[in-house]
C-alpha cells in the first residue's frame, strides 16, 4: 500500500510541477491524486471508522486555509474594484530607470507583507505597463517583482500561503515570524536589486505614449471611494494578526468577520446608486473574481498531504534525512530549492507532516527558517511560485530567460538572506 501511494503522489506532483507542457491544470491533477490516496488508503484500511475521523481532521485543517485564502482574495477585489491602489501608484513621480527600480522593489516588498504575493505581483507588473515602455526593461522589472513580493511574503504571517499555512500550523507566531525573518528577507530583496540596478545605470524611464482610457465596464469611483476602501481592505488584513492574539480564535474567523464589515460598508457606501453603476463594485461580483482553481488546488494538494501523513510516510522520510543530513539548516535549505521546482504548497504541507509541534515548539529554528526558505525559493524559478506563473502570463516570460537572467539574482539573494539567518540567529539565541 505505502509504495502504490508514493508512486501515485509522485505522479501526481510531477503533474502539478509540468502543468503547461501537459496542457492539464495542476487543479485537476491534485484533485485527482488526494481522491486516489484516500482511496487506497480506505480499501488498504480495515478500520474505516479510523479513516473517517482522519478524513474529518484533515478536511478541518484545510478549510481553515481555504476559507482564509477566500476571504483574503476577495478583499484584494472589492478593493481593486474600486481602484484603490490608485492611492500607492498616483505617487510614484521619478525619471530615472535606477530610481524606479529601487522604489518598485521596495514598494513590492512591503506591499505583499500586508496583502499576498501573487496579489502584489499582478498589482505591480499591471502599474509597469502603465509606467515603461520597453518591453526587455518591464522584463527585468517583472522579475525583481517576482523576488520583491516572495521575499516580502515570507516575512508575515498573510503574506505567503506557506508562512499562512504554518501561522494556522500552529508552527510560528506572529511577532516571532516579522522579528526572525525580516532581516533574511530584506536581504534577499536588496541583493538582487543592487546587481539589476548596477546594470541599469544611468538609463531613463521611458513612459509609453499616453491613451486615452476607456472605461468600457471599470466602474468610475469617487476619491473618497477609493481611500475609503483601500484603508479598509488594508486594515481589515492587517488587523487578523490582532484578532487572533487577542481571541485565541482561528485566522479564518477574523477574516471573515472583517469581510462582513467591509461587505456591509460597500452596500451603505453605494446605497443611492443605480443597480448598474454598483454592479462593478459589490463584494457579490469580487467573489466571483477570485481564483477558485487556485483555492480548489490547495484543497486537493493538502488532502493529498493529509494520507502520507496519516500513513507516516513524511515521519520516516524526516527520520531518513535526519539519519543521513542530520542538519536541520542543511534540510531546510534543500526543501528552499526544491521549493523552486515544485510548488512550495506541499512542500511546506508535506514538512509540516515531517516534524512535529512536541520534538520542534512554535518559532523554534526549523519553522522560521523553513517560512524564509520556502517562501524566497520559489523565486529561483519562474514556475516555483504563484508570483512567478502570473508574472509568466501577464508579460509573456519565457522560462529560459528568467533562469538565463533573473535565476541566479534570485540564488544569491537566497543564498544571502540564509547567511544572514543564521549569523542573527546564533547571535540572539
Amino acid at each position: 500500500m505505502l509504495t502504490t501511494m508514493i508512486i501515485v503522489f509522485i505522479i501526481a506532483y510531477a503533474a502539478i510541477a509540468l502543468e503547461h507542457p501537459l496542457k492539464v491544470n495542476k487543479s485537476a491533477s491534485a484533485l485527482i491524486g488526494a481522491g486516489l490516496l484516500w482511496t487506497i488508503y480506505a480499501l488498504s484500511t480495515a478500520d474505516h471508522a479510523l479513516v473517517g475521523h482522519q478524513l474529518n481532521e484533515s478536511l478541518m485543517g484545510t478549510a481553515q486555509i481555504v476559507f482564509f485564502l477566500m476571504g483574503a482574495m476577495t478583499i484584494v477585489e472589492v478593493v481593486d474594484a474600486h481602484n484603490g491602489f490608485e492611492v500607492i501608484t498616483s505617487r510614484i513621480r521619478t525619471t530615472s530607470l535606477t530610481s524606479l527600480l529601487w522604489l518598485v522593489g521596495f514598494i513590492t516588498f512591503f506591499l505583499s507583507a500586508v496583502l499576498d504575493n501573487l496579489t502584489t505581483t499582478i498589482l505591480m507588473i499591471s502599474l509597469m505597463k502603465k509606467l515603461l515602455d520597453s518591453h526587455d526593461d518591464r522584463l527585468f522589472f517583472a522579475g525583481i517583482i517576482v523576488i520583491a513580493a516572495n521575499a516580502g511574503g515570507a516575512w508575515t504571517p498573510i503574506g505567503d500561503v506557506t508562512t499562512t499555512m504554518l501561522w494556522i500550523g500552529g508552527q510560528i507566531t506572529t511577532l516571532a515570524i516579522m522579528k526572525g525573518v525580516f532581516i533574511a528577507s530584506m536581504i534577499n530583496m536588496i541583493v538582487p536589486l543592487a546587481v539589476t540596478s548596477w546594470f541599469l545605470k544611468g538609463r531613463k524611464v521611458v513612459a509609453p505614449t499616453a491613451k486615452v482610457e476607456v472605461h468600457g465596464h471599470r466602474a468610475v469611483t469617487t476619491p473618497f471611494e477609493q481611500n475609503l476602501m483601500f484603508c479598509m481592505g488594508l486594515g481589515t488584513l492587517i488587523c487578523v494578526p490582532i484578532f487572533k492574539t487577542v481571541t485565541h480564535l482561528p485566522p479564518f474567523m477574523g477574516i471573515l468577520f472583517g469581510l462582513g464589515i467591509l461587505w456591509m460598508v460597500g452596500e451603505l457606501l453605494h446605497s443611492k446608486k443605480e443597480d448598474e453603476a454598483k454592479e462593478h463594485l459589490t463584494l457579490v461580483r469580487a467573489l466571483k473574481q477570485i481564483d477558485m482553481s487556485s483555492i480548489v488546488f490547495f484543497i486537493g494538494i493538502l488532502l493529498a498531504v493529509a494520507t502520507l501523513e496519516h500513513t507516516h510516510i513524511l515521519t520516516n522520510l524526516a527520520v531518513w534525512l535526519n539519519k543521513t543530513v542530520g542538519r536541520e539548516d542543511v534540510i531546510v535549505t534543500i526543501i528552499g530549492l526544491a521549493s523552486a521546482v515544485v510548488d512550495n504548497v506541499p512542500l511546506v504541507a508535506a514538512s509540516m507532516g515531517m516534524y512535529s509541534l512536541t520534538q520542534y515548539p512554535p518559532d523554534s529554528f526549523l519553522w522560521e527558517f523553513m517560512a524564509y526558505a520556502a517562501g524566497t525559493g520559489g523565486s529561483i524559478l519562474i514556475i516555483g511560485s504563484a508570483a512567478g506563473v502570473a508574472a509568466m502570463g501577464l508579460e509573456k516570460i519565457h522560462f529560459f530567460w528568467y533562469a538565463k537572467r533573473i535565476a541566479p539574482l534570485a540564488l544569491i539573494g537566497y543564498f544571502g538572506g540564509i547567511a544572514a539567518y543564521i549569523i542573527q540567529y546564533r547571535m540572539f539565541h
